[in-house]
């Protein structure tokens, strides 16, 4: 697999490329395997202030094929805590979290965090984020998310708050979805 080092340091306009640097730019950056899980039954956590749980059934498992490779996280989950709709979520690699903001004092760095200006307990939030990670191995890595709590509270994964058999608290579904991008 070609990687960016291979390739002229510039592009001059006019220029022609050679046959090896066009295959070299052909399999640079690009995405070699994607492994995804949805998550469609509910998950609940009471939690703390600056607490998190991690979500049962969402994570997703990627051998590299490089240690070059990046693997690119993208993590979509459904939330509300009891009567608010805010919350924040952290991917973990193993278990640690990464890609979280600077921590400063009592403020935890998250990847996402949502307030919505709702107290209904029919409230939900979609919670999305993103990260870019060097893993550096070609072992099996389990990536995952966890609920970050701002209150004392029970937090809800993919149902309302007050999950009554009613239309007004339909049922989402979330994802991770894992990419080993080349080098």
């Amino acid at each position: 697999m070609a990687t960016p080092t291979s390739l002229p340091a510039t592009f001059v306009a006019g220029n022609v490329l050679t046959a090896a640097e066009m295959n070299n730019l052909r399999g640079a950056f690009r995405i070699l395997q994607v492994v995804s899980t949805t998550k469609t039954d509910t998950f609940s956590a009471a939690l703390s202030p600056g607490g998190t749980a991690s979500i049962t059934g969402l994570t997703a498992t990627i051998t590299p094929t490089s240690t070059d490779s990046k693997v690119f996280i993208i993590v979509n989950i459904h939330s509300v805590r009891t009567n608010a709709a805010e919350g924040g979520l952290q991917i973990t690699r193993g278990g640690t979290s990464i890609g979280a903001g600077t921590t400063a004092g009592n403020r935890t760095g998250v990847v996402s965090y949502v307030k919505a200006d709702s107290t209904s307990n029919n409230s939900m939030m979609a919670i999305t984020g993103m990260y870019l990670d060097s893993p550096a191995t070609t072992s099996a890595t389990t990536y995952g998310v966890d609920l970050y709590a701002v209150a004392t509270d029970t937090y809800y994964v993919n149902r309302t708050d007050v999950d009554s058999d009613s239309s007004a608290n339909p049922r989402q579904q979330s994802t991770i979805t894992v990419m080993e991008v080349s080098a």
